[in-house]
């Protein structure tokens, strides 16, 4: 009964093409077939999602900075790196389907002390395989595939990387220019400051104004200072950022001057209706060749249950002459077949064991990369459609607490109203213009977001 078994299976599997590998069927995505709607989401356009990376930065020196990080960055190396890897290890994989042929010459010669009768020469020429496994069960097809589909999963997440790179780029180009105008609002504040400083201490002196008052006046100017030493240090922080992620310095012609002239140098990313676009991200391509991969590795574990047919043999030609070896020389050849077979398979019960949970476990995280996509999506869409009324909600402040600002400082320097509501104004005012600038650079680095999660080619 076990050898008749056993037959049914070894027939069974050359029937259906030797490849004892499950089916591959990509896992249902488990999302929703379209984005989120809402109110703090844009109505939806049916358009193509995504653009080019290129298409996406118009601003040129934002485009040169990102282009000298493609080409000098030390992580993108290191994953260029992995591809030729991966790509040398499938080869090996490759190799092992197809025999090696090797060629091998050799001669043997015997002469004795006392006479040259005792003489024996031999000299021979072979041609042969070595040690060929006959792949009747698709192990080594499997095997092979196997480490193609990793050498696909490097290449996709080389991909990822890029893309990673160049949102990562932008978004500390961004945030270089958004401290840049911060530390600009803490210098004017400072100067407004000092002027409000100088006339206190003026008005204090003449017996106008109270200490109070002047030591009020110096909290701003204190408040300004400090700022400024902060965002400093911040802005240097930023620009060191910005050099480890291209590879080298930066030039300071090539540095942001504010968010303002980046406002029409980066686009805004379409998402579209369809959440089927992640499906081709990299970083889930990558997740789905390695599932792929561990597909072939039950297949490749399932063959090692029937017997490994190997096949060495080699053909040349014998003479006890140099002269008549490939003349007169006796044609010879040998073949040395062999068979092995599993008799207790614990350990070949185990390695398929483990194939399959590997398998398990690269359906889990398949499913979690198109889930993370999908929230990564659904979080910068939820951002793009509210940024853009804070923004005008924020300038309307900010223009107000400026009137407001002019407007008590001029009562407090006619002598109509008290200095703590013209300091009160400017506070107002300082507060407004830095979330003024926090929200400009919400927008930016959003529509950078909004393109890493939806790229799926950074090669356009």
């Amino acid at each position: 009964m076990i050898r008749r078994s056993y037959l049914g299976l070894s027939l069974a599997a050359l029937a259906t093409g030797c490849n004892l590998a499950p089916h591959y069927v990509r896992p249902a995505a488990p999302v929703p077939q379209q984005f989120p709607q809402g109110a703090a989401y844009a109505p939806a356009v049916d358009q193509p999602a995504g653009l080019p990376w290129r298409t996406l930065i118009t601003d040129a020196k934002l485009r040169t900075v990102i282009e000298q990080a493609l080409a000098n960055n030390r992580d993108l190396r290191a994953a260029v790196a992995n591809i030729a890897s991966a790509r040398a290890t499938y080869h090996v994989a490759r190799s092992a389907q197809l025999p090696t042929i090797g060629a091998d010459a050799g001669a043997t010669i015997q002469r004795g002390i006392t006479s040259s009768r005792n003489s024996l020469n031999s000299y021979s020429a072979d041609v042969g395989i070595s040690s060929f496994e006959i792949d009747l069960f698709g192990r080594l097809k499997n095997l092979t595939k196997a480490d193609f589909e990793q050498y696909l999963a490097t290449v996709a997440g080389t991909r990822s990387t890029r893309i990673t790179l160049i949102g990562e780029t932008a978004t500390a180009y961004v945030t270089l220019a958004s401290d840049k105008d911060l530390l600009r609002v803490s210098q004017q504040t400072l100067a407004s400051g000092n002027r409000s400083l100088e006339l206190t201490t003026a008005l204090n002196r003449s017996g106008l104004a109270s200490q109070v008052d002047v030591q009020e006046a110096v909290t701003i100017v204190a408040q300004a200072q400090s700022d400024i030493q902060s965002y400093t240090t911040i802005v240097a922080q930023d620009r060191n950022a910005l050099d480890l992620l291209v590879g080298a310095p930066v030039a300071d012609a090539l540095l942001p001057a504010s968010l303002a002239e980046l406002q029409n140098g980066i686009a805004i990313v379409p998402a579209g209706l369809s959440s089927t676009i992640l499906l081709q991200r990299p970083d889930v391509l990558q997740a789905e060749h390695q599932l792929i991969a561990a597909n072939a590795n039950i297949g490749a574990a399932r063959a090692a249950f029937f017997p490994t047919i190997t096949l060495t043999s080699a053909v040349g030609l014998a003479s006890t002459a140099l002269s008549s070896l490939f003349t007169g020389g006796a044609l010879n050849w040998s073949a040395a077949p062999s068979a092995s077979v599993p008799i207790f398979g614990g350990a070949t019960k185990g390695n398929l064991e483990y194939a399959k949970a590997q398998r398990d476990y690269y359906v889990a995280e398949y499913e979690k990369a198109v889930q993370s996509a999908f929230r990564n999506v659904a979080d910068a869409l939820a951002r793009r459609g509210t940024i853009d009324r804070q923004i005008a909600a924020q300038d309307r402040l900010v223009t107000a607490s400026a009137r407001s600002y002019q407007l008590s400082d001029a009562q407090y320097r006619a002598g109509t109203d008290t200095f703590l509501d013209a300091l009160t104004a400017q506070r107002t005012l300082y507060a407004a213009q830095q979330t003024q600038v926090e929200t400009g650079l919400a927008d930016l680095s959003n529509r950078v977001t909004l393109y890493q999660a939806i790229a799926s080619d950074d090669a356009r």
